[in-house]
């Protein structure tokens, strides 16, 4: 099973970017997406952006992401 993780371009390069991941940045290559712009959101997978997405389902994403990390704090804790 792959996982995809999305994230916003906050700066581009020829064949890399900056990425935003639920506050952390990170480089990521653009070889599949070339056309992504600043601004755009797109789904990382293994220090690649795969593909590009609307902002609403990057949201409701990172909202799932959000979700199974506090799911699995909450049972660290216990």
């Amino acid at each position: 099973m792959c996982v995809g993780v999305p994230a916003k371009v906050i700066l581009k390069k020829e064949y890399s970017a900056v990425v935003d991941v639920m506050g952390s940045q990170t480089t990521v290559g653009i070889i599949f997406v070339p056309e992504v712009e600043l601004g755009d959101f797109v789904i990382v997978h293994a220090g690649q952006a795969m593909s590009i997405v609307d902002e609403s389902y990057a949201r409701q994403s990172v909202e799932e992401w959000r979700r199974l990390i506090d799911a699995r704090n909450s049972e660290a804790v216990k």
